[in-house]
C-alpha cells in the first residue's frame, strides 16, 4: 500500500480535484490519500476565528457567507450529476451552519482549532463524493478516529497504529481511502492539529504506522531543487536524498518539506517521494536511508537570522559557562541554529528574536554581548564526511568574496553552514551554484 498526500494547491480548484482523482485512480493498488484544505481556505478560517475571538460576530458571519458562496460554486463545477451536486451541497451547507454556530458560543482555544479543522473536512468530503460519482470504491476515514497526540503534544504512535489498522481491517475491500491531513485529537480527546509539517506529517505517520511501500508528497514543485530556483537560474531537482540530507535542507530553508515531518518514515524505513501534480510524469525526489557518497547534493538558505556573540575572559577554563548560556535560551524557549566557540567567547544564531531583549539582558551577566540582525544561514548539504578531502575547501572557496560571520562544520556529516548578511544571500547562492554544480 502507498500513502499519497496532496497539498492545498493540488486540490485548490474543482479542476485540480479532478486531476488528483485521475492521478490516484491510474493504478489499481490500494492507497491512502491524505488531503489538505483547498488553498486559501485555512487562511479564511483563521480570519473567521480571529473575528470571533475579538467578539465581532457580524464580521465572522459575513466572511463565512463569502466562503459558502465560493464553495457552492465549486460544487457545481465539480459534479456532473445533479444528484451529487445536491449531496455535496447539503454536506457543505451543514458545515457552514456549524461555523455560524460558533458565533453563539464562548470562544476557546479548542473553538479555534475546531474551526481550522473544517477546511480539511470539506476538501476530503468533496473529493470522496467526486470519486463515488465516477464509480470508484472509496472510503472516507476521519482523521479524528485514529490520529491522536499524547500529553506532551507528540503523536501517540501506538494509538495511531492500532486504531488505523483496526479501521482498515474492518473495511478491507476499498480501492482508495481518503483522510484528512493536519487535524487530530489531543490526549483529552479535543480537536487539535499536528502543527509541524501539517499534512506531510500526517502522511509520514500513516506510512510509518502501516509500513507502507512508499509515501508520496505531491506539491506544485518538481521535487527538491539543488538551489533556490527563485534566486538562481538553471537549478535542477535532486533525484535522491538521504533522510538526514533532506532534514538538513528542510530545516535550513527548503520550503517544500518540513524538517520533522519525515522522521516517522525514516525510523520505519519507508521511502518518501516528492512529486509534482503539475508534471506528474517527472521523477521528483526520492528520500530514503541510502547515502550516495562523494557527492554534494544541494544548497538552502534560511533568512531572518540573528547572531549573538558573548565574549568573556571568565570563559577561559571555566566549567559550566556554556551550560549557563544555553540555559538562558532554554528559559526563554528560543532554539539555537549554529554554535561556534573560542577560548574567550561563543557565537550562536537564532531564528526567533521575539525574546531577544530579555535574553541579551541575561547574557550580559556573563560577558560582553554583540547582536547582529538580518543575517542569513547558507547550508550546503551532501556527503561532507571529514575524510572527503577537499570538499570543505571547495565550498569555502566559492564564498571568497562574501563576508562570513560564522562557519559551522563537523556537527554533521551532511552539512556545512555559513552565516552571512542577508543582503549577500543572492550573491552567495549564485557563487556556490557556479562552483559546485
Amino acid at each position: 500500500m502507498k500513502v499519497l498526500k496532496f497539498g492545498g494547491t493540488s486540490v485548490g480548484t474543482p479542476a485540480r480535484m479532478k486531476e488528483v482523482a485521475r492521478l490516484i485512480t491510474e493504478s489499481s493498488e490500494q492507497k491512502i490519500v491524505v488531503l489538505s484544505a483547498m488553498s486559501g481556505t485555512t487562511n479564511t478560517l483563521v480570519e473567521i476565528a480571529d473575528y470571533l475571538k475579538k467578539g465581532n460576530r457580524e464580521a465572522a458571519n459575513s466572511v463565512i457567507n463569502k466562503l459558502r458562496a465560493k464553495y457552492m460554486t465549486h460544487t457545481k463545477e465539480l459534479h456532473a450529476a445533479e444528484e451529487w451536486v445536491i449531496k455535496t451541497s447539503d454536506f457543505l451547507e451543514d458545515e457552514f451552519m456549524y461555523l455560524h454556530s460558533f458565533s453563539g458560543t464562548e470562544f476557546t482555544a479548542t473553538t479555534e482549532k475546531t474551526i481550522l479543522a473544517q477546511g480539511e473536512m470539506m476538501s476530503t468530503n468533496m473529493v470522496t463524493n467526486y470519486l463515488k460519482e465516477i464509480g470508484i470504491k472509496v472510503m472516507l476515514i476521519p482523521a479524528l478516529d485514529y490520529m491522536m497526540t499524547d500529553k506532551n503534544g507528540e503523536p501517540d504512535l501506538a494509538y495511531i497504529e492500532n486504531n488505523l489498522k483496526a479501521i482498515l481491517n474492518e473495511n478491507p475491500n476499498y480501492d482508495i481511502y481518503i483522510t484528512q491531513g493536519f487535524i487530530c485529537r489531543d490526549a483529552e480527546g479535543r480537536i487539535d492539529n499536528l502543527q509541524r509539517g501539517g499534512s506531510d506529517y500526517t502522511a509520514s505517520l500513516i506510512g510509518a504506522a502501516l509500513g507502507a511501500d512508499e509515501i508520496q508528497i505531491w506539491t506544485d514543485i518538481d521535487g527538491m531543487h539543488n538551489n533556490d530556483p527563485r534566486i538562481v537560474e538553471g537549478t535542477t531537482p535532486v533525484r535522491q536524498l538521504h533522510f538526514d540530507e533532506a532534514a538538513e535542507l528542510a530545516y535550513f530553508g527548503a520550503k517544500i518539506l518540513h524538517p520533522t515531518c519525515v522522521q516517522p518514515a525514516r525510523f520505519a524505513g519507508v521511502p518518501v517521494r516528492l512529486l509534482n501534480t503539475m508534471a506528474p510524469s517527472a521523477p521528483g525526489t526520492l528520500i530514503n536511508n541510502e547515502m550516495q557518497h562523494n557527492n554534494i547534493k544541494a544548497i538552502a538558505a534560511k533568512d531572518n537570522i540573528t547572531a549573538i556573540k558573548i565574549v568573556s575572559s571568565r570563559m577561559l577554563l571555566a566549567t559550566g559557562f556554556l551550560r549557563k548560556v544555553f540555559e538562558i535560551f532554554e528559559t526563554y524557549k528560543t532554539s539555537i541554529d549554529l554554535v561556534t566557540t573560542s577560548e574567550v567567547g561563543v557565537s550562536l544564531s537564532i531564528d526567533n528574536n521575539s525574546r531577544i531583549y530579555p535574553i541579551v539582558e541575561e547574557l550580559k551577566k556573563y560577558g560582553t554581548v554583540e547582536v547582529d540582525e538580518d543575517m542569513c544561514i547558507i547550508c550546503v548539504v551532501g556527503d561532507l564526511d571529514w575524510n572527503n578531502v577537499g570538499f570543505e575547501s571547495k565550498v569555502t572557496a566559492a564564498l571568497e568574496n562574501i563576508p562570513v560571520r560564522m562557519i559551522s562544520y563537523g556537527g554533521s556529516d551532511h552539512n556545512i553552514s555559513f552565516l552571512i548578511r542577508g543582503c549577500d544571500k543572492q550573491a552567495a547562492l549564485q557563487a556556490l551554484s557556479k562552483k559546485l554544480f
